[in-house]
């Protein structure tokens, strides 16, 4: 059995609320759930262990655990068990968001990523209010993982999602961001130095509008910075509380090792989490970094699984990328796609697309389920502009692709793959 989450819509609660199958979703029963409200076909059979009657918007809010009642504006809870579920009936149509166990913790598989709020203060005709939608379509689908960083939009993306997030229940949601980028021009505005950090943090907990972060993330490795120092005051924030977890993001095996091992021996809350990129196309932390953190017991949360939205099969060979996309924002977004943009990689991409049809899937989906396939793969961030993108990507959350397809997926991107471990690296000063 593996570990899901059901959300259902109002049909589904009207039929809790009438007794139709209602007896099935006690605590500890076996229920079998049919079909969505869009037609799609539940897998069945799962072991219930909690049930929760969510209404967004405050009508009605209940969470049954092993037969207690929560109170209102429970938003959800974690499964005890891989192989238990929690059943989740809301006002949204249906979604099946698979959780999954990583080193003993609970993880959500996709969690909303957040960069591309700084994109929307560049791109004409996105505003707060689309932000504000794609992250209220993420709570309705079931997503309750945001990452963020401060360097996003100049803090501008901290505070697009605080507000964003304002009025709904703490505990049903996890923060995630990060330090190092600049935030300013001064020279202290950057960096994981002990005044840097812990003026970073007030300034993220602040935007927020929060008393503290889930996972507080080194968003790159400062050289400029003693790892003494950096460490001391990472655990100095979870001693206060004002941090849960600590991670790092695109950090090299050999930064990985000496950090842990300085954890180690002054007794330091221990890293949870590595961010990489990682994707069908960007495969790097394959040969050296998985090793170690999959020793350490950290799990990755990665990055770009689309690989900036060329595994989508949007973009195509011998042709302009599509108008608003962002291949076409020349202010950020083309820089960073600009890598892909080649005619051999395109090509090969769009030989997933009979793979993607054979599975039932589109070619996001098939992206977001192959990074999905590495077991030390905790979660994968998936970024969107538009609430239509969130619906798509979180079915991609319980595929399991067989050892016939990832040999299929290698085959068609034979050639473009990307598996130098040198290319994880960071700056050598500070930006």
């Amino acid at each position: 059995m593996r570990p899901d989450v059901v959300y259902s819509g109002g049909q589904g609660l009207h039929h809790l609320q009438s007794g139709h199958r209602g007896h099935h979703f006690k605590s500890g029963r076996w229920a079998h759930v049919r079909r969505n409200e869009e037609g799609d076909l539940l897998q069945s059979f799962w072991k219930v262990t909690a049930v929760v009657i969510h209404d967004f918007h405050g009508s009605g809010q209940h969470l049954l655990e092993n037969n207690r009642v929560f109170p209102r504006h429970t938003r959800h809870c974690h499964p005890t068990h891989p192989s238990e579920v929690v059943l989740v009936i809301g006002p949204s149509k249906v979604a099946l968001m698979h959780m999954r166990t990583i080193a003993g913790r609970s993880a959500q598989p996709l969690g909303l990523g957040c960069m591309g709020m700084s994109w929307l203060y560049s791109a004409a005709g996105r505003d707060d209010e689309t932000s504000t939608a794609v992250i209220r379509q993420a709570l309705d689908r079931g997503l309750s993982v945001f990452d963020t960083a401060d360097v996003y939009a100049r803090t501008k993306a901290e505070t697009v999602l605080g507000r964003a997030l304002k009025g709904v229940k703490r505990e049903s949601y996890e923060l995630f961001t990060k330090v190092y980028f600049p935030t300013g021009d001064g020279k202290n505005d950057r960096g994981s130095s002990r005044k840097h950090i812990m003026e970073a943090v007030h300034g993220s907990l602040k935007r927020l509008q929060t008393d503290h972060i889930d996972l507080y993330q080194f968003h790159r490795f400062d050289y400029e910075t003693s790892l003494e120092e950096s460490l001391s005051a990472f655990d100095d924030l979870i001693r206060q509380g004002k941090v849960m977890y600590i991670g790092f993001s695109e950090w090299k095996a050999s930064e990985i090792s000496a950090a842990v091992k300085i954890q180690k021996e002054l007794g330091y809350n221990r890293f949870v989490s590595s961010q990489p990129q990682y994707s069908a196309l960007w495969r790097v932390i394959e040969k050296e970094v998985d090793p170690v953190c999959r020793k350490e017991g950290i799990g990755h949360i990665v990055w770009s699984p689309l690989a900036q939205g060329v595994l989508t099969g949007k973009y195509q060979p011998g042709k302009k990328a599509p108008s608003g996309s962002r291949a076409r924002d020349k202010k950020g977004g083309a820089n960073m796609i600009g890598g892909w943009m080649r005619d051999e990689v395109l090509t090969a991409v769009q030989k997933l697309q009979p793979i993607a049809d054979a599975n039932d899937l589109s070619m996001s989906q098939l992206a977001v389920a192959w990074v999905l396939q590495n077991p030390n793969v905790s979660s994968a961030i998936i970024g969107a502009t538009k609430p239509s993108q969130i619906k798509e990507n979180v079915k991609a959350s319980g595929v399991k692709l067989s050892s016939e397809t990832m040999a299929q997926i290698d085959k068609a991107l034979n050639g473009v793959i990307e598996r130098d471990p040198s290319k994880t690296q960071s700056p050598k000063q500070r930006p």
